[in-house]
This record gives C-alpha cells, sequence and structure tokens, in this order.
C-alpha cells in the first residue's frame, strides 16, 4: 500500500514537471515567434506616433491661438492684457484636454481595449451635469464668449438691460459693474443677452445753448468760437476743437445754438461741462467789459 502511495506521488510530480516542461515550452515558442515581437514593435511605434503627433497638434494649435490673441490685441486702441492671457490660458487647457482624451482613446485601441462603454459611460455623465447645471453651463459658455469675442474689457463703461456703470471684473460666471451712484452689480453672465458699450469709439459732446432773439446771432457766434478756441489743449478729453453748428432751433423767445466736440470714450460730460463753463466764462468777461466802458 505504501508502495502503491508513492507510485501514485511519484506519477503526480512527473505529471506536474510535464506540465511544467509543456508550458515552458509553450512560453519559449510563443516569446521566440518573430510574429510577436514583429507586432509589439509596430505596437510601440503606433503607440509613439500617436504621442509625438498629439504633442505636435497641441503645439500648433497653441501657436495659432497666440498670433490669433495677439492680432486682437493690437487690433484694440485700449487693451486689458489680462483678458488675453486668461483666454489664452483658457483655449490652451482646452486643447490640451481634448488632444490629450482622444489620444488616450487611441492608446488603448491598441491594446484591442472595448471603447464603446467607456464613451457611452462619458456620454451619460456629461448629459446629467448638463441637465443638473444648466444655468451654470449657460454662464460659463457665454462668460466664454464674451472673453473671447473682446465685447467688452475691464474699465468700459456698458449698460445691459437696467444696469449702467464701469465693469470691474470679468469672470466666465459672472460680471461685475459699479454703478455711476457707487453701487456694486453682479450679473451672470447668461444674463447679458444684449449691451452697449460706450468705450469703444470716441463720444460726441453736444451742447445746445439757449439765448434770447434780442442777441444778435453774429455776435453770439463769434463769442463762442472765441471762447472754446484752444479748449482742446486744456482739456484733456477732448479730441478736436470745438465746432459751433449754427442755430439748431427757434422761438419767438429765444433761438437754441448748437455746438459739438469729438471727446475721448466716457468724456462727453466732461467735455460739455468745460464747454458750458468757458460760454460762461466769456459772457461775463463781455459783460465787465460793457459795464466799463
Amino acid at each position: 500500500m505504501v508502495q502503491s502511495s508513492m507510485l501514485t506521488i511519484q506519477q503526480k510530480a512527473e505529471k506536474t514537471v510535464d506540465e511544467a516542461l509543456s508550458i515552458g515550452e509553450r512560453f519559449w515558442n510563443k516569446m521566440s515567434d518573430p510574429d510577436l515581437w514583429l507586432a509589439i514593435a509596430f505596437g510601440a511605434i503606433r503607440i509613439l506616433v500617436i504621442i509625438l503627433l498629439t504633442r505636435l497638434i497641441i503645439g500648433v494649435i497653441n501657436r495659432l491661438i497666440q498670433r490669433f490673441l495677439e492680432n486682437q490685441q493690437k487690433s484694440r486702441i485700449s487693451v486689458n492684457p489680462r483678458r488675453f492671457v486668461t483666454v489664452g490660458e483658457l483655449l490652451r487647457n482646452v486643447t490640451s484636454v481634448v488632444c490629450n482624451f482622444v489620444m488616450i482613446l487611441l492608446i488603448l485601441s491598441e491594446f484591442n481595449f472595448d471603447l464603446g462603454p467607456l464613451l457611452a459611460g462619458a456620454g451619460v455623465l456629461g448629459l446629467a451635469i448638463g441637465f443638473g447645471a444648466q444655468s451654470l453651463v449657460k454662464d460659463v459658455i457665454t462668460g466664454f464668449f464674451i472673453i473671447f469675442e473682446d465685447q467688452f474689457a475691464v474699465g468700459d463703461v456698458i449698460k445691459s438691460g437696467e444696469f449702467r456703470g464701469t465693469v470691474e471684473m470679468i469672470g466666465l460666471r459672472t460680471t461685475r459693474i459699479k454703478g455711476l451712484g457707487g453701487e456694486t452689480y453682479m450679473i451672470p453672465n447668461g444674463l447679458i443677452t444684449s449691451l452697449t458699450n460706450y468705450s469703444l469709439s470716441n463720444s460726441l459732446a453736444v451742447v445746445d445753448l439757449p439765448v434770447k432773439n434780442e442777441k444778435s446771432v453774429q455776435d453770439t457766434l463769434a463769442l463762442i468760437k472765441l471762447a472754446l478756441t484752444g479748449l482742446e489743449e486744456q482739456v484733456e478729453a477732448i479730441r478736436s476743437q470745438p465746432e459751433v453748428l449754427g442755430v439748431q432751433s427757434l422761438t419767438t423767445a429765444e433761438y437754441v445754438v448748437r455746438i459739438a466736440a469729438e471727446c475721448r470714450p466716457n468724456g462727453k460730460e466732461e467735455v460739455e461741462r468745460a464747454m458750458l463753463q468757458a460760454i460762461k466764462e466769456a459772457i461775463e468777461v463781455r459783460e465787465l467789459k460793457s459795464m466799463e466802458g
């Protein structure tokens, strides 16, 4: 019986050794197969090419983004450099994420991964986030296009709906505006459906000066022109010499003389006050001289 047990153990050991030798032989045959190494080499080359092409595409797109932003920056008279830095970083990050995601998918496909469930899961997750945060997504997308299209910059005076004031901060989700009375508005970008920007081009300051009919038109026009001569050198906001356009309207009691001057953006009120003050001072000087005479 003991001899029978020893024989059984010996047979099992021999069988195990034979199986190990068979596995080793099959492994050696597989590892020494030139087709296997050729497939591995071609796969490694394809993966390397995918990585290099991804880096190249990212570099080219980043260069195009930089060139586009430089052209946009040169096209504006008043530029906030932080805006273009923000846009550039955002676009570069989006480019990097998208390209690297595609690269990972291509590399996984080289290892024969089934990408269907992965893509389906990513689609369902994106759809759930989109439905759960619609207002947030709308604010972010609108904020991106506000920054990308350079609709307004920090320091610009804008009006959107009932809000008007100076832009203090532009974010991807909200815009902060300081009102003309000192109040601060925080406006979600998704609510900015239309706006007026008062800071992109020069303004036109217009003054309508009422004069009694007893006053001579020629004397009044001459006095106004004399009062406004050289005013553009005294007031920095004025871009050109104020122009006396002539009589704008007429009634039985008075006529109205219109004066206009081109001024810097948002300098309309300042220039109008300066023109009125110069005309008033000239009238006072003329009246004082007439009294002395």
